[in-house]
Protein backbone atom coordinates (compact mmCIF):
# COMPACT_ATOMS: atom_id res chain seq x y z
CA UNK A 1 0.00 0.00 0.00
CA UNK A 2 1.46 3.61 -0.84
CA UNK A 3 2.04 5.85 1.51
CA UNK A 4 0.10 9.15 2.16
CA UNK A 5 2.83 11.11 0.89
CA UNK A 6 3.47 9.17 -1.95
CA UNK A 7 1.94 10.56 -5.06
CA UNK A 8 -1.20 8.69 -6.75
CA UNK A 9 -0.64 6.49 -9.68
CA UNK A 10 -3.07 7.85 -12.09
CA UNK A 11 -3.52 4.19 -13.50
CA UNK A 12 -4.33 2.75 -10.38
CA UNK A 13 -6.69 5.49 -9.62
CA UNK A 14 -10.46 4.10 -9.14
CA UNK A 15 -9.53 0.09 -9.43
CA UNK A 16 -10.79 -0.46 -5.96
CA UNK A 17 -14.13 0.31 -6.84
CA UNK A 18 -14.11 -0.39 -10.59
CA UNK A 19 -16.27 -3.01 -12.49
CA UNK A 20 -13.89 -6.14 -13.74
CA UNK A 21 -11.49 -5.59 -16.64
CA UNK A 22 -12.94 -7.92 -18.56
CA UNK A 23 -16.12 -6.04 -18.51
CA UNK A 24 -15.16 -3.07 -18.93
CA UNK A 25 -11.95 -2.75 -20.22
CA UNK A 26 -11.00 0.87 -20.39
CA UNK A 27 -11.39 3.50 -17.93
CA UNK A 28 -11.60 7.30 -18.12
CA UNK A 29 -9.45 9.28 -16.08
CA UNK A 30 -10.80 12.87 -16.12
CA UNK A 31 -8.44 16.20 -14.48
CA UNK A 32 -11.80 17.82 -13.70
CA UNK A 33 -9.64 21.07 -11.97
CA UNK A 34 -8.45 21.84 -15.55
CA UNK A 35 -11.82 21.64 -16.89
CA UNK A 36 -12.75 25.02 -17.99
CA UNK A 37 -15.96 23.94 -19.97
CA UNK A 38 -15.51 24.39 -23.61
CA UNK A 39 -18.02 21.27 -24.26
CA UNK A 40 -16.17 19.71 -26.92
CA UNK A 41 -16.54 16.41 -24.79
CA UNK A 42 -20.39 17.01 -24.60
CA UNK A 43 -20.27 17.15 -28.39
CA UNK A 44 -18.76 14.67 -29.15
CA UNK A 45 -19.58 11.93 -26.97
CA UNK A 46 -23.28 10.83 -25.23
CA UNK A 47 -21.33 9.64 -22.03
CA UNK A 48 -20.08 13.69 -21.20
CA UNK A 49 -22.60 16.29 -19.94
CA UNK A 50 -21.63 20.13 -19.19
CA UNK A 51 -23.19 21.55 -16.74
CA UNK A 52 -23.77 25.03 -17.53
CA UNK A 53 -24.01 26.24 -14.19
CA UNK A 54 -20.16 25.41 -12.81
CA UNK A 55 -19.15 25.14 -16.22
CA UNK A 56 -17.43 21.57 -15.51
CA UNK A 57 -18.19 18.34 -17.64
CA UNK A 58 -18.48 15.30 -15.88
CA UNK A 59 -18.77 11.63 -18.02
CA UNK A 60 -21.79 9.35 -16.84
CA UNK A 61 -19.42 6.67 -16.13
CA UNK A 62 -16.08 6.25 -16.28
CA UNK A 63 -15.45 2.85 -16.98
CA UNK A 64 -16.40 1.69 -20.29
CA UNK A 65 -16.29 -1.48 -22.99
CA UNK A 66 -15.81 -1.54 -26.26
CA UNK A 67 -19.43 -0.13 -27.61
CA UNK A 68 -18.42 3.09 -25.74
CA UNK A 69 -14.86 3.40 -26.79
CA UNK A 70 -14.87 5.28 -29.91
CA UNK A 71 -17.19 8.53 -28.68
CA UNK A 72 -15.05 8.53 -25.59
CA UNK A 73 -11.53 8.82 -27.51
CA UNK A 74 -13.35 11.64 -30.02
CA UNK A 75 -13.96 13.30 -26.37
CA UNK A 76 -10.95 13.06 -25.53
CA UNK A 77 -9.22 14.29 -28.32
CA UNK A 78 -11.47 17.42 -29.02
CA UNK A 79 -10.68 18.64 -25.44
CA UNK A 80 -8.48 22.45 -25.82
CA UNK A 81 -7.84 21.88 -21.54
CA UNK A 82 -3.94 22.43 -21.20
CA UNK A 83 -3.01 23.71 -24.73
CA UNK A 84 -5.16 21.18 -26.55
CA UNK A 85 -2.90 18.27 -24.24
CA UNK A 86 -6.16 17.64 -22.97
CA UNK A 87 -7.41 16.66 -19.42
CA UNK A 88 -9.73 13.59 -20.37
CA UNK A 89 -7.51 10.57 -20.72
CA UNK A 90 -8.91 7.22 -21.98
CA UNK A 91 -6.80 4.47 -20.48
CA UNK A 92 -7.04 0.75 -21.93
CA UNK A 93 -6.72 -1.18 -18.05
CA UNK A 94 -5.26 -4.42 -19.52
CA UNK A 95 -2.23 -2.59 -20.27
CA UNK A 96 -2.41 0.48 -18.50
CA UNK A 97 -1.75 2.34 -21.49
CA UNK A 98 -3.22 5.92 -22.33
CA UNK A 99 -5.67 5.60 -26.26
CA UNK A 100 -6.40 9.37 -26.14
CA UNK A 101 -5.24 11.62 -26.44
CA UNK A 102 -1.64 10.21 -26.25
CA UNK A 103 -0.26 13.65 -26.80
CA UNK A 104 3.05 11.96 -26.14
CA UNK A 105 2.40 9.03 -28.95
CA UNK A 106 4.17 6.07 -26.86
CA UNK A 107 0.68 5.22 -24.43
CA UNK A 108 2.64 6.66 -21.61
CA UNK A 109 -0.15 8.28 -19.00
CA UNK A 110 -0.50 12.07 -19.68
CA UNK A 111 -2.29 12.98 -16.11
CA UNK A 112 -0.78 16.21 -14.88
CA UNK A 113 -1.24 15.52 -10.54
Amino acid sequence: MADADDPVDPSEFGEQDGPPVEEKPYKIIFEANKCFGAGKCAEKSRNWTLNLDTGIAKPETYFIDEEDLDHNIAAAEACPAKKDRGIIHVIDRRTNEEIAPDPNGDGSLSVDW
